[in-house]
């Protein structure tokens, strides 16, 4: 039997048959709602199967209970993504051991150049932050834009694989609607990847709108299962959730750029003679034992992960901290710079003391910034923000540092007198 799953939302049950009996079978398309039409599939299925009517009657009496119970399990809501791992005792305690390290930043740094990418550690350690955002009420976001071939996905494929499966879900395209249908609470909390921003293009409404307000409402119209009426139906998705999407695109969103940081890939020269280098490497016995190694490392990793819980952030310092007030714009890139200091308190949160506080008669328990944290974001947000300030693609503003450049050794030769003038093999 097949085709079930056409009917749901109708009172038809129509479905393709096929009977099959020693030698013979009989293949035919019948509404099991209609007795004409069960009278003639028991009638055709006789002569060609030489089975007693009575028989066939009998059976398709019974199939009809089984389909119509397999009808209102299909109409059903779908269940709630609520995949749980539990740790052993010793996988927790190896993984409590990593998040109350000292150096918890070193040893992250450590585990980037164990993971397979060679250099971009700002862009790693800003991106692993934002993801660990995920759990705060207003997560940062990310777009990786650069040039077709640079490494963006794998740049993106490196910082997902230092989370668990169940705390990360990942596209390669999404519809104008997916994103209403995905279950109530099955992006709370999660990191939300789409390998192409284009890919995502239909659906940047309502990721703008669950970047922004943290969670989807839509009301649509379909057809009661039981009454046939067409009735309002409300989906409702809950978010916060983490965005992570990648692009080639020069010209993007500007309402989706503002509410994400920027990160470019270094596309240059030297970096493509690392990567061979790296390349080459992984062919080698070397190679072999570091990505052995490194499935132990991204296990321990996931379950460092696991034991992350929500948890409210106070900044002591907040008050003293400043921030550029030229553009309209600095007044999201500053909600940016303070949430990547939470995001530092949130890693850190099983080595902090937990600080409870009585508001309106129930206590909250807070994790507080420290110097510590601000001093890594300050490090962090010039590169990462002033792409944001910038008018200019990264990989055009390198072009254009090169014209300059071009142009300098030019005037110094003494070989421009007024018009500046080059060729692009020059320029090469």
């Amino acid at each position: 039997m097949a085709g079930l799953e056409k009917t749901l939302g109708t009172d038809a049950l129509k479905v393709a048959l096929r009977l099959c009996h020693r030698e013979s079978f009989f293949l035919d398309q019948v509404d099991l709602s209609r007795d004409q039409e069960r009278r003639r599939f028991i009638e055709r299925a006789a002569e060609e199967t030489g089975l007693t009517p009575d028989l066939l009657k009998r059976d398709l009496g019974k199939l009809l209970l089984a389909v119509e119970q397999a009808q209102v399990e299909l109409l059903k809501p779908q269940e709630e993504n609520t995949q749980v791992v539990t740790l052993t005792p010793e996988e927790r305690e190896e993984a409590l051991a990593w998040l109350k390290a000292p150096d918890l930043i070193g040893r992250l740094r450590d585990a980037f150049r164990k993971s397979g990418i060679i250099g971009e550690e700002t862009n790693l350690l800003v991106a692993y932050l934002a993801c660990v955002s995920r759990k705060l009420e207003r997560p940062l976001a990310i777009i990786i834009q650069s040039a077709s071939a640079a490494g963006k996905t794998t740049l993106m494929d490196a910082v997902l694989n230092f989370f668990p499966e169940e705390e990360r879900i990942k596209y390669s395209a999404m519809t104008g609607q997916s994103l209403y249908y995905l279950g109530e609470t099955n992006l709370k909390h999660k990191i939300l990847a789409v390998v192409e921003e284009a890919g995502a293009e239909k659906a940047s409404y309502a990721l703008k709108l669950l970047q922004s307000e943290g969670e989807l409402t839509i009301a649509s119209t379909g057809k009661n299962p039981q009454t046939g009426k067409m009735v309002t139906q409300e989906y409702h998705v809950e978010g916060p959730v983490m965005l992570f999407l990648t692009t080639t695109a020069i010209d993007l969103d500007e309402e989706l750029q503002n509410r994400c940081l920027t990160l470019a890939v270094n596309d240059t020269p030297e970096q493509t003679g690392r990567i061979h280098q790296m390349q080459r490497e992984r062919r080698t016995l070397a190679g072999l034992i570091a990505r052995e190694e490194r499935k132990d490392l991204l296990k321990k990793l996931h379950n460092a992960q696991r034991l992350l819980v929500p948890i409210e952030i106070l900044n002591p310092y907040a008050p003293k901290l400043t921030f550029a007030t030229t553009r309209t714009r600095n007044r999201r890139d500053h909600e940016k710079y303070l949430t990547l200091i939470d995001s530092m308190a949130l890693l850190h949160q099983h080595q902090r003391a937990r600080v409870l506080q009585p508001i309106n008669g129930r206590m909250v328990e807070c994790v507080e910034v420290t110097l510590e944290d601000i001093a890594l974001a300050n490090q962090l947000a010039p590169e990462v923000l002033a792409r944001a300030l910038d008018e200019l693609p990264p990989q055009t503003r390198r072009l254009l540092g090169h014209i300059r450049t071009l142009l300098g050794n030019q005037r110094g030769s003494g070989s421009v007198k007024s018009a500046a003038t080059f060729s692009r093999r020059e320029l090469r």
